[in-house]
């Protein structure tokens, strides 16, 4: 960037005069230019992710490219912008989280482990020998006491809890959307909360989706489990969206 960007954007430590770090804003340009939007949807007893599943090269094998990931057996996330970044984050929750475990006797909650993986992240914004990670990670799962959780972390170091949420590419018409379908606060079903998620990607992406081009995982209060949809299971949801409208 020029003018008053000039000279301020090559330390991530150092402000601008105007009290902007840019390090930190082009990882989050970062993340919108790997072209690929990611959805959160919170229902009533359940908790749903999507993302679009891009496979770059036609000779690699597309059950080895994924966005989403687990973290224990109840909580996991999604992660959007640079996939090596995102691998070493999801390493770091996945020993925090164990390590919670060992020592307390019952699982990390999902909003603790958001603040966790947050707190790391700021840390790659204040340190010169660092940069920030070019991810915003998504985390899922069920709480016993608030039931389920919608989090989000981005490159700053910021992190809250959301009913619905979006990052991406599309992230602002997304956010735009799901304001309108979640006006009133719906207490959705799992089915619901699905269809929600599913539809609204591909409005945003102006794509007729198939199973292939897309990644859903799904939290439910009675199963527990951070759970990957099927590609048949996917497809069902489709021809229902397609009938429905």
């Amino acid at each position: 960037m020029a003018g008053h960007s000039a000279g301020y954007d090559r330390h991530i430590t150092i402000f601008s005069p105007e009290g902007r770090l840019y390090q930190v804003e082009y990882a989050i340009k970062a993340i919108k230019c790997e072209g690929i939007t990611t959805i959160g949807v919170r229902g009533a007893d359940c908790v749903v992710l999507i993302t679009q599943k891009k496979v770059p090269d036609k000779l690699l094998d597309p059950t080895t490219v994924t966005h989403m990931f687990g973290i224990n057996p109840a909580i996991g996330c999604c992660v959007t912008g640079m996939l090596p970044d995102g691998r070493a984050q999801v390493r770091e929750a996945r020993y925090v989280s164990a390590n919670f475990e060992l020592k307390f006797g019952y699982p990390m909650p999902v909003h603790y482990l958001a603040k966790r993986l947050a707190d790391s992240t700021q840390v790659h914004t204040q340190h010169a020998w660092m940069r920030p990670h070019g991810t915003v990670m998504l985390l899922i799962g069920m709480d016993e006491e608030t039931g389920p959780q919608l989090y989000k972390c981005d490159p700053a170091g910021s992190f809250a809890g959301y009913r619905a949420c979006a990052c991406g590419d599309k992230e602002q018409e997304a956010t735009n959307l799901l304001e309108k379908k979640m006006r009133g606060n719906p207490q959705l079903t799992r089915d619901a909360a699905v269809q929600l998620a599913i539809s609204a990607l591909q409005t945003v992406t102006s794509m007729d989706l198939k199973p292939a081009d897309v990644e859903v995982a799904v939290v439910t209060k009675a199963q527990g489990k951070f759970t990957l949809l099927t590609a048949a299971e996917i497809d069902q949801h489709l021809t229902q969206i397609a009938e429905r409208d």
